[in-house]
């Protein structure tokens, strides 16, 4: 997979188990189990010792949330030929609670409230909405969280700092946000409570019961094969049109050099198709660079764009995923977590000791039921990566050694009405650029992120030559002008709380710079 790489060149002078989500689940077919006639005689036993004893015979296993079901409880179980729906409502002493099963899951968990009373259309159009997305246990930030509205296929994703902005339309406000994250509850917020004020979201984890048994029993390659070949079933054969945000920055030690953006409409061809391929069409785009005097290196990305459509790796076939090269690779399955009202088995992979050519090493998550790939974070093997430093640096002044420190990507999915559709790219790229003769070297990081907020599926067509964006050109020198009205009603991302800084500054250096040139 050959992706972005940079130009180089010299500007200047020198626990408890908790688990299911606050909606109801889909049954899969499988609520039959509760209808179940069963027989117990263990006498008297602890709530969890009750669950655990039907596990054992049945074959199924429970997850929920600690705070609705006393595991210390003491009940007698005793049953003959009774519902395990009934035997479920004895031992946990509750008819409040519901039961749904996915896979071999029994799910036990409090139901919706009843929906909230309908409001009018208020007078406004456009209302921003903004809040910050945390862990409930560590209060630390939920980097990457997904913010939507999924019946309108619109949404947003939070920053490495769990802030985000999303914009809504008075005309949904008898909808719903949702906001989710693997391994969470997802968060279900009226839009008519939503905007006043800053959301401050606190997610709490789920914790699924898995058996090592279970763990022990899968073989991550067939699972990475199931889902390999299950693209076209989760992806969809026909075209998509999707609008996103991208952007760009690249930052020397601490400081912002060169920071990009645009908004875009992607022609997002058939997972089942060869040729033609995707396409880019650049709405709007603004810039803002920060080169001084000071700055005798200057890094800037090339492909960044080109980047975003490659690392759709389920369309491009990530090469960890890719059947014939199994044998590259170290499998190991670590995990299942919850994804919404999902589940998803965790699998690591690292390139096998014996090859001695830099390939990857990560985390896949594979939804259980679908098999679809919801989430790749992977990594160029770091021990190795000073072999592939042709891939990314493509040009090199004279008088610098210019080296890639790290390279990492994450690759995000989201599902919409059972289709899945790219939601969320980025790639981090570290560099340490010397001048020779000098002892000390300097650090770059240059990253780029795409977050698809819109989707349609009606009266898809392809762009005009003439209206797609250069791909493999260096984005920031593609923009010639600071456009002011940028946002109109486009969703974007919240620059981090550093990032957000530096703009600030640069934008007063930029200013400067501009007025004592009139």
């Amino acid at each position: 997979m050959n992706l972005c790489n940079v130009c180089i060149k010299k500007t200047g002078p020198g626990i408890a188990i908790l688990a299911i989500s606050l909606f109801a689940l889909p049954l899969n077919g499988q609520e039959e189990i509760l209808d179940s006639l069963l027989s117990f005689s263990s006498g008297t036993v602890r709530t969890a010792g009750a669950l655990n004893i039907i596990s054992r015979k049945t074959g199924y296993y429970f997850t929920y949330d600690s705070r609705i079901v006393n595991r210390e409880r003491r009940v007698s179980l005793e049953f003959n030929n009774t519902r395990l729906r009934d035997i479920l409502n004895t031992i946990l002493g509750s008819d409040s609670l519901t039961y749904s099963v996915v896979n071999r899951y029994i799910i036990i968990y409090k139901p919706q409230p009843e929906a909230p009373v309908l409001h009018e259309k208020p007078d406004w159009e456009i209302k921003d909405i903004s809040g910050r997305i945390t862990d409930s246990e560590t209060g630390e930030p939920i980097p990457y969280a997904n913010i939507g509205i999924p019946k309108e296929a619109r949404g947003t994703i939070a920053n490495s700092n769990g802030e985000f902005i999303f914009k809504i339309s008075g005309s949904w406000i008898n909808d719903t946000i949702v906001i989710s994250h693997i391994g969470y509850h997802p968060q279900i917020i009226p839009v008519s409570s939503s905007f006043d004020k800053k959301l401050n979201v606190n997610m709490t984890r789920v914790y699924v019961p898995i058996p090592e048994i279970i763990i022990r029993n899968q073989v991550p390659q067939e699972i990475i094969r199931k889902a390999y070949n299950s693209v076209a079933k989760n992806y969809g054969t026909s075209p998509a049109n999707l609008t996103a945000f991208y952007r760009e920055a690249v930052l020397k030690r601490s400081d912002l050099q060169i920071y990009s953006e645009a908004i875009l409409e992607i022609y997002k061809s058939s997972y089942t198709s060869l040729l033609p391929g995707d396409q880019i069409k650049i709405l709007r785009s603004r810039k803002i660079e920060n080169l001084g005097l000071r700055d005798t290196l200057t890094i800037r990305l090339r492909a960044g764009l080109y980047s975003c459509l490659e690392l759709d790796g389920v369309r491009n076939t990530f090469d960890f995923i890719e059947p014939r090269n199994f044998d590259q690779y170290d499998y190991r399955m670590t995990d299942i977590v919850r994804i919404g009202d999902e589940a998803a088995y965790v699998i690591e992979f690292d390139q096998k000791p014996n090859v001695d050519f830099p390939l990857y090493r990560g985390s896949l998550y594979i939804n259980t039921s679908s098999y679809a790939i919801e989430l790749a974070e992977f990594e160029i093997n770091p021990v190795m990566l000073k072999k592939r430093k042709d891939d990314f640096i493509t040009y090199q002044s004279k008088g610098y050694t210019v080296l890639p420190a790290s390279v990492k990507y994450t690759v995000s999915y989201k599902n919409r009405g059972g289709r899945y559709f790219l939601s969320h790219v980025r790639g981090d790229l570290n560099f340490s650029a010397r001048e020779k003769k000098r002892l000390f070297s300097s650090g770059f990081l240059v990253f780029f992120e795409m977050a698809v907020t819109d989707i349609n599926t009606e009266n898809v067509t392809r762009f005009e030559r003439d209206e797609t964006a250069p791909l493999y050109s260096v984005f920031s020198r593609t923009i010639k002008s600071y456009d002011d009205g940028f946002w109109g009603d486009f969703d974007f991302l919240k620059p981090e709380s550093d990032l957000l800084r530096e703009l600030k500054n640069m934008k007063i250096r930029l200013q400067e710079f501009q007025g004592g040139n009139k």
